[in-house]
């Protein structure tokens, strides 16, 4: 999401259903080379602030899609070219991708997850994962575009319902990475659905907090109202943070934070081609999704839950006390989150080859049983035979005892010789005539315990 602030020519201004999306502060230029040399210059503290040149020396994301569900990216500018893919338009109006309005404020979070800059990179914007590939899929419209207020017009059960199947079909298109800069201020089931779809095939979800942070305040509100889907579990929440590394005012305050990056004054590129500062947790969430994509393109196989627990873990700029709702667990901090993903994914194949050791049951990692030698005929008549033997046994045993009390003096049961004494002396209490003695069952104790003893 963009905070609104001064509003420039030819500025588009991106919104969700519910919750305003916004703006920037001003435009840096056209893509000229002198002025795109100034933008590179000028982006570096972003690129620092999240450590993210120390990650390039293991991986720049190439093998990654991630699935930009916006405004629309515009795949032909400079920083950009050969590296978006256009997926659908969902948003249910008929503004072509051709109008200066369409995909604004997604092509600005485009070149900041895979802008790749041009004339060999020493130009324009790097996005944190300059070598992986985007997937535009078009859900919402930018406040410029002509046909706004017909988007504006739709049922919001009818915006959840596009976002549901933007995120399908992102999963579908094979994007290990989906980012979502935008919100709304009610969940949806049917977006609750397609998410826990895209976590299941191994989709890791980004998604901004929301802007409502000042707004909050003026109001006189403890804490901002929780956006979705940043507020689904499953999905990482990012909150944003300016130069110093301090909470932006207008970002959201709330538990759906998570992490923080970058989201005061970002340079990006435009669908116009120029360089412009956006400013909003829009920004934060597209250069945390870069970070994302660059685990996932080490690491392909690394869960999303252990993506999001790598990036949370190997933050940087810890509030007191570990957790604070504006800023989460930290700054986003791309090189640790990397090797924070490597000992994860280390831990996972130390714990499945343990598991593949000592597992009984089928399947090529079987541990074979005992063997127990089969029992043929001859074995089993030979049991047969002891069993008849012990059998016997037994009842010649006790056939000479019962004789042997018959042939005893004065012996049998009636013959008043302490009939009822065991053999060690001790004396059984005998139950009165005509009664038979019954077990002590103990009431119910009163006070609820059942079978306790008065």
């Amino acid at each position: 999401m963009l905070r609104t602030a001064a509003r420039r020519p030819r500025l588009g201004i991106a919104a969700t259903l519910i919750l305003a999306l916004a703006a920037v502060a001003a435009v840096l230029g056209g893509a000229g080379q002198a002025r795109a040399d100034i933008v590179h210059t000028d982006q570096m503290w972003v690129l620092d602030a999240v450590n993210a040149p120390a990650a390039w020396a293991i991986t720049m994301g190439q093998g990654v899609t991630v699935a930009v569900i916006d405004s629309g990216v515009d795949p032909d500018v400079s920083d950009l070219q050969g590296s978006v893919t256009t997926g659908p338009d969902l948003t249910g109006v008929s503004t072509p991708p051709s109008s200066p309005d369409w995909g604004v404020h997604g092509t600005w979070m485009a070149s900041l997850i895979a802008g790749h800059g041009h004339d060999g990179g020493t130009s324009g914007i790097l996005g944190t994962a300059p070598r992986a590939r985007v997937l535009s899929i078009r859900v919402i419209t930018d406040r410029s575009d002509p046909n706004y207020k017909i988007y504006q017009a739709e049922p919001l059960s009818r915006g959840q319902r596009e976002l549901a199947k933007a995120i399908r079909y992102a999963v579908a298109q094979h994007a290990g990475v989906i980012s979502m800069s935008l919100g709304y201020n009610t969940a949806s089931r049917a977006v609750r659905s397609a998410l826990q779809f895209a976590l299941d095939h191994g989709v890791v979800v980004v998604a901004s907090s929301g802007n409502s942070g000042s707004s909050a305040q003026v109001r006189g509100q403890r804490e901002a109202p929780y956006s979705f889907p940043a507020d689904y579990p499953g999905v990482l929440g990012v909150g944003a943070v300016n130069q110093s590394g301090q909470p932006a005012a207008f970002s959201s305050e709330n538990l759906s934070v998570q992490v923080a990056a970058p989201g005061v004054d970002v340079p990006a590129q435009g669908n116009d081609g120029q360089y412009w500062l956006v400013s909003g947790t829009s920004p934060a969430c597209a250069l945390t999704a870069g970070v994302a994509a660059l685990i996932k393109s080490r690491y392909e196989g690394l869960a999303p839950a252990l993506v999001r627990q790598a990036i949370i873990t190997s933050t940087r700029n810890r509030p007191p006390g570990g957790y604070n709702d504006r800023v989460g667990f930290g700054t986003v901090d791309a090189a640790a989150a990397l090797t924070a993903a490597g000992e994860l994914a280390q831990q996972g194949r130390a714990a499945a080859g343990l598991g593949a050791a000592h597992h009984f049951g089928g399947g090529p990692a079987a541990v074979p049983p005992p063997p127990v030698s089969p029992r043929g005929a001859a074995a089993l008549a030979l049991l047969i035979l002891l069993g008849a033997g012990c059998l016997a046994i037994v009842v010649t045993a006790t056939l000479r005892l019962l004789a042997a009390r018959r042939d005893r003096p004065g012996g049998g049961p009636d013959d008043g010789n302490h009939a009822g004494m065991p053999p060690d002396g001790t004396a059984w209490q005998a139950a009165p005539a005509g009664r038979h003695a019954a077990p002590h069952i103990p009431p119910h104790d009163r006070r609820g315990g059942i079978g306790t003893a008065q």
